[in-house]
């Protein structure tokens, strides 16, 4: 690879790092509950437990042996990566688990999962799924979502834009995604909308930071992902950029087992709790990425933008 890194933090992008990444994120794995040396997200022990909130798991929400545990896809940077140990889930998703749990009066329990694999397993595996998905009708279908942030979708290329590449038409390049996310599915519409012979090719991979090294590595033409995490992954590197402008700005949200009304309730009113009192926006920050913010947390909102 030819790209500088500019941070150790990046290494969840480079080659090294996706073969420990690929490695353990094959079988869902636990959090130890080790920190970060150089990652550490923000400190969340100070929250209090709201015993009212609180009730509303003791009568009926499900959770099981005091955890409320969190499917993620953790090399999803700033959302959900590993930090230079390559074991210690860090990111803004991880940060917002730990204190929905701390105002529920649970203990948090992070869970390695391929993206694709989370929706099917909420409710048997793991309580909720926090790990940057984007509100859909057809993911309603299958699940509740709690809203608690808002993001488009940004273009990446090498820098200087080898290809000569324009989001208007991406006709005849090399298109890597993450499979099971709404960018697959546009890529997808993008290379069905294309003349025979000019055909786009969509390359899905299992995990975020394979894409984007696929672009780092020549593989691919541009990848095309959430904002923050196409940001990050820029920020991070001195070889790729953003192409064009963010498009198709959607709330994400905190994925329930559909029906589940009682832990619908208890993740909203939590989420809400941190929003009101401060905390949520001081973690957003400590990420950079509190231009996603929301100020209202909603069960299966209807406005999805």
């Amino acid at each position: 690879m030819s790209l500088k890194f500019k941070s150790m933090a990046a290494l969840v992008l480079s080659a090294a790092m996706m073969l420990s990444i690929a490695a353990c994120g094959t079988t869902d794995a636990a959090d130890s509950g080790s920190s970060s040396n150089s990652t550490a997200g923000y400190d969340v022990s100070s929250i209090q437990k709201d015993d009212e909130l609180a009730k509303l798991i003791t009568e009926g929400a499900t959770v099981k042996d005091g955890e409320l545990s969190s499917g993620m896809e953790i090399s999803y940077a700033p959302a959900e990566f590993y930090a230079e140990d390559g074991k210690t889930p860090v990111g803004y998703d991880v940060d917002m688990t730990k204190a929905i749990a701390q105002v529920l009066g649970l203990k948090p329990k992070i869970v390695s999962a391929m993206f694709d694999t989370i929706i099917p397993s909420i409710g048997t595996k793991y309580d909720l799924g926090i790990t940057a998905m984007t509100i859909t009708k057809e993911r309603m279908d299958s699940v509740d979502f709690v809203s608690y942030y808002r993001a488009g979708s940004t273009w990446a290329v090498q820098k200087g834009n080898p290809k000569k590449l324009d989001t208007s038409d991406m006709c005849g390049a090399k298109i890597a995604v993450q499979t099971g996310t709404v960018q697959e599915d546009e890529a997808n519409e993008i290379a069905k909308g294309c003349k025979a012979g000019d055909k786009a090719e969509v390359l899905s991979y299992k995990r975020q930071a394979e894409a984007a090294t696929a672009v780092a590595t020549g593989k691919a033409d541009a990848f095309y992902a959430d904002s923050p995490v196409a940001g990050y992954a820029i920020a991070q590197t001195d070889g790729l950029e953003a192409l064009g402008d963010v498009e198709g700005v959607a709330k994400q949200g905190i994925a329930i087992e559909k029906g589940n009304e009682k832990l619908d309730e208890a993740v909203q009113k939590a989420v809400q709790k941190l929003m009101d009192d401060g905390t949520y926006m001081k973690i957003l920050k400590h990420w950079g990425v509190e231009s996603g913010a929301l100020d209202k947390a909603e069960i299966n909102p209807t406005d999805l933008s």
